[in-house]
């Protein structure tokens, strides 16, 4: 799967899923309809796996090697999420993780929707 997950986005996920205390978690990454340019970006925990709509990638934290994320696009929006980076910010506008689609031909300023 050529989706992208920078060590900061992934060290939020493991620490996110160390509270859900659920070993069976996987970042579901996926896009819907809405937004300001038609489609949006959306992320959840989810422990469900359809194996034929979902693609499933691991990806292993390089600041704590053996510690491993899955992550899990459904057919559909990894069409729209090819190629992307998936990031984790901190900044004085405070704390999101962003996505940057070399897909998106437009994308709104808060950078959660985007059109193809």
């Amino acid at each position: 799967m050529n989706i992208y997950v920078t060590d900061q986005a992934v060290a939020k996920v493991l620490e996110l899923m160390e509270v859900e205390n659920d070993p069976n978690l996987r970042l579901r990454i996926y896009v819907m309809g809405g937004g300001c340019s038609g489609l949006q970006y959306g992320f959840a925990f989810d422990n469900k796996l359809d194996e034929e709509e979902d693609k499933v990638a691991i990806i292993e934290s390089k600041d704590e090697p053996g510690s491993t994320m899955q992550i899990v696009v459904d057919y559909m929006s990894y069409s729209y999420l090819k190629d992307s980076t998936v990031d984790y910010i901190q900044n004085l506008q405070g704390a999101h993780f962003t996505v940057t689609n070399p897909n998106a031909t437009t994308t709104c300023g808060c950078g959660n929707s985007f059109s193809v």
